[in-house]
């Protein structure tokens, strides 16, 4: 009775009141594993992922052959960097992975996941792949009927292009904050533009902004998926945009049943979806260069700069006056000390990155390392991998994660923002580079790892790009030593924000218009869809 009013409650998101249950049977059922993954399950769930990875231990003591929970285990301990055995538990966790491949079964690690581990390429399009296929196996149970599409022609000369935008995510998201003026900047004698909200109203002034300024937004949130597809059909729309991917909150059986003849993928999950309903993803030609594109199921189309876009120039002008700017005092930041930053969430850091951040503050003794409590679980894990380095407690700095206006502005108080290479800053890249701080990045194969490439070079400092750690490193201490080089290239950056493309809004719309105009004109032409250029 417990174990299933758990499994309820946690459905509902009353997590709390599920980990009371689970904690009942465990504490009848001791011996269970299922009892133990459940619980850690829970924790999992609200952030308490040291409790979560103790339950984990525990039910793979008692049973070894849990592959969710074994999956589960790995992702929290990336979460809060508790390296212990990683590289053996990664091995396992492929195999794993493989063995779920040859029974034809759901991997148990999610596509969202695997995007931040050190997974090949390959490997990472087989799980999205595997993932698009249960998709489509759950999507064929709503019997929906044909749904009917616009005729398939060229437009006619006063026709519009009806694009709708499919999101969980208007509202206090990031993906709201980058694209909150997109919606409402495009040009209406030329595309009607509908925004689909699979959330409630939040009741946030970015839900409010969104839903104002787009010509029709629509809440439906309550419908169920099958509402949701007949009414996309019947809006007619020519081109529907998967804003979420594999993030929470996502109903990607809406794309599985086709209700639009043109389906992509853009900006939410940054990686391929392995979705053969999807047959674009919008991108670029720094994230995505010709000898990458076998990492994609999807045709590219590849904008002409970052295909990240953002709202800084309209929503954060205040930065760029210096209004209400915080110092570093009032962080709690030395005034005389070299400050490296790293801002992105723990998971994405990874052993050999955080040994080169160590071995930076070394060769640069004034210095310190400024990171975020995010989540706050991690902070003992990183010290004590910096203890065994030789790097003295004194030289890490943890601050609490803070509201965005903040976080923005205190960015800038950094002398350089090191970037984590498996999965980069994104959102947070902007954030950086808007405030003025170099980040320096390292780009790999697959599209996590090479946003932030994109954001420097559209930012006009390509010169932040390095080829590996050894690069890394050198650049990191020489903006750490040369003073003259360091404020050369913050300045650049400052000079930069009003003019470069990455911060240009409304002229990434234009663009963002031309890869829609593209796309239909191939579909009607009848051609099959292929990457592109604008």
């Amino acid at each position: 009775v417990y174990n299933n009013l758990g499994g309820v409650l946690k459905i509902q998101g009353r997590v709390q009141e599920a980990i009371a249950c689970f904690q009942q049977v465990r504490m009848l059922q001791p011996d269970s594993p299922e009892a133990h993954a459940n619980l850690a399950s829970a924790y999992k769930d609200c952030g308490k992922h040291d409790y979560a990875i103790v339950e984990y231990r525990q039910a793979l003591i008692l049973r070894k052959d849990l592959p969710d929970a074994f999956a589960n285990y790995v992702h929290s301990m990336q979460c809060i960097c508790d390296w212990t055995d990683r590289d053996e538990l990664f091995v396992r966790l492929e195999k794993c992975v493989q063995y779920s491949f040859a029974s034809a079964t759901l991997p148990p690690v999610q596509p969202f996941h695997a995007m931040a581990y050190p997974f090949s390429e390959s490997l990472a399009l087989r799980i999205s792949k595997a993932y698009a296929s249960h998709c489509k196996i759950v999507a064929s149970g709503f019997n929906v009927g044909k749904l009917r599409h616009p005729e398939q022609r060229p437009l006619l000369r006063d026709e519009r292009l009806k694009i709708g935008y499919v999101s969980s995510d208007f509202g206090n998201h990031p993906l709201s904050h980058l694209m909150a003026s997109v919606f409402g900047m495009h040009d209406k004698s030329k595309f009607e533009i509908f925004c689909y909200a699979l959330s409630p109203d939040d009741r946030s002034e970015w839900r409010r902004r969104v839903s104002n300024e787009v010509e029709h937004f629509l809440d439906v949130s309550s419908w169920s998926t099958g509402d949701i597809v007949r009414r996309i059909s019947e809006d007619g729309i020519h081109i529907a945009v998967n804003l979420n991917g594999y993030t929470k909150g996502a109903k990607n059986e809406i794309f599985a049943l086709k209700p639009a003849p043109i389906q992509c993928s853009y900006m939410g999950f940054p990686a391929t979806t392995g979705a053969d309903f999807l047959q674009y993803l919008i991108t670029d030609k720094v994230v995505a260069p010709k000898e990458l594109h076998h990492c994609y199921s999807e045709k590219l189309a590849l904008m002409p700069n970052c295909y990240f876009v953002n709202d800084y120039k309209q929503s954060h002008q205040d930065v760029i006056r210096g209004e209400n700017m915080p110092s570093r005092r009032d962080v709690g930041l030395p005034e005389d000390k070299i400050i490296y930053s790293c801002s992105n969430q723990l998971y994405k850091y990874d052993p050999e990155t955080f040994r080169t951040w160590c071995n930076i503050l070394k060769r640069v003794p004034d210095s310190v390392l400024w990171l975020l409590r995010f989540p706050p679980e991690g902070e003992m894990n990183i010290r004590a991998e910096a203890a065994k380095l030789g790097i003295g407690e004194e030289r890490i700095i943890f601050t609490n994660v803070v509201q965005k206006d903040l976080h923005i502005k205190r960015s800038g108080l950094a002398d350089v923002f090191l970037d984590t290479p498996l999965c980069n800053a994104h959102t947070t890249g902007c954030d950086v580079l808007w405030s003025g701080c170099p980040m320096i990045t390292l780009p790999l194969r697959r599209m996590a790892s090479r946003v932030a490439a994109s954001l420097v070079h559209s930012a006009g400092c390509p010169e932040l790009i390095v080829q590996d750690h050894a690069e890394y490193e050198e650049l990191a201490v020489r903006l750490g030593l040369d003073h003259k080089y360091r404020h050369k290239l913050r300045e650049k950056l400052k000079k930069a924000r009003m003019s470069c493309p990455l911060f240009n809004t409304k002229m990434w719309v234009k663009n963002f218009e031309k890869v829609f105009t593209k796309m239909w004109q191939l579909h009607g032409q009848r051609k099959k869809p292929e990457t592109f250029e604008v």
